[in-house]
């Protein structure tokens, strides 16, 4: 069969683009090699949605989801291994096999970027976390410790505060980088303790983690923290090298025009994979939009 838009990727954006070509009267077919909603699945508060004041991010996701599913969106957990252009038509190749589709829309999104230390892959699940709403909970009346500065740090702060008696956040250097609302409330939060200048250097442990090392950046001092926890929230990942023979790579971002075309035409780039300036849910879905209209047109 071939699919009139393949879309790789199940967050906002590609949700979002599903919806507008599914709507024109297209097929479509999205690929997702983990859980569809993407990264915005596990925000546990998203407060800067137009017309809604607050809702979780996955309830947001599993609304989108259904909206697209009623309309006769179809579906594979599959992850891409490959795409090639042949004859006009695309050739995406996955784990389970081959898609054939007359345009393809790149939704893929980024990943949580590590610290890169001995033991951290030994650690992970086993008191290294990089989702405080998948992982919080378990440290319910436990102080918690968190490395990060920007939206995803605070968004992380904020709830962990929630149920930890104190939330000890550090950053690598004295400012925060989210937005000013965000800053304010965990500025405000009395048993968030920010901590500046501060390196890590070292997990420490035998079969789980106990304890983190860091080196203040300013006087060089070494700190040494007991903990059975720490929740990494230091920026993404784009993972896009498969693409690279059909779109122009810039920090292994994809670069697009303002209509999300790379520089292979009937391939397009969306949402947190591609060179842009905001990464926000609504630049996603604006994003989406743009992507479909210009895919439903260059279909014919």
């Amino acid at each position: 069969m071939v699919h009139d838009v393949l879309i790789i990727g199940g967050g906002p954006a590609g949700m979002t683009a599903a919806l507008y070509v599914l709507r024109s009267g297209k097929n479509v077919l999205i690929l997702e090699k983990e859980n569809f909603g993407g990264q915005i699945a596990t925000s546990p508060r998203v407060e800067n949605y137009p017309s809604i004041k607050v809702i979780s991010g996955l309830e947001l996701s599993d609304q989108m989801f259904s909206q697209i599913s009623d309309l006769g969106a179809e579906f594979e957990l599959e992850d891409v291994t490959g795409i090639k252009k042949e004859n006009g038509l695309f050739k995406v190749t996955t784990n389970y096999g081959e898609h054939l589709a007359k345009a393809v829309i790149i939704a893929n999104g980024v990943t949580h970027r590590h610290m890169n230390l001995p033991n951290e892959d030994k650690f992970s699940g086993k008191g290294i976390s990089y989702c405080a709403v998948c992982d919080g909970a378990f440290y319910k009346g436990q102080d918690a410790y968190l490395i990060g500065d920007a939206n995803t740090a605070l968004q992380y702060a904020m709830l962990l505060s929630n149920y930890c008696p104190k939330v000890y956040m550090f950053t690598l250097f004295d400012k925060l980088f989210g937005e000013e609302i965000l800053i304010e409330k965990v500025k405000k939060t009395e048993n968030i303790i920010i901590t500046p200048w501060m390196n890590l250097i070292e997990f420490k442990g035998d079969d789980e983690l106990t304890g983190l090392v860091f080196e203040n950046t300013k006087d060089h001092s070494i700190r040494e923290y007991k903990t059975n926890n720490v929740f990494v929230a230091i920026g993404q990942l784009p993972h896009n090298e498969i693409y690279k023979d059909l779109v122009d790579l810039e920090k292994g971002f994809i670069i697009t025009d303002d209509n999300m075309k790379s520089k292979t035409d009937g391939l397009y780039a969306i949402g947190d994979t591609r060179k842009k300036t905001v990464r926000q849910i609504v630049t996603a879905i604006n994003d989406g939009a743009i992507a479909a209209l210009e895919a439903i047109k260059y279909i014919g």
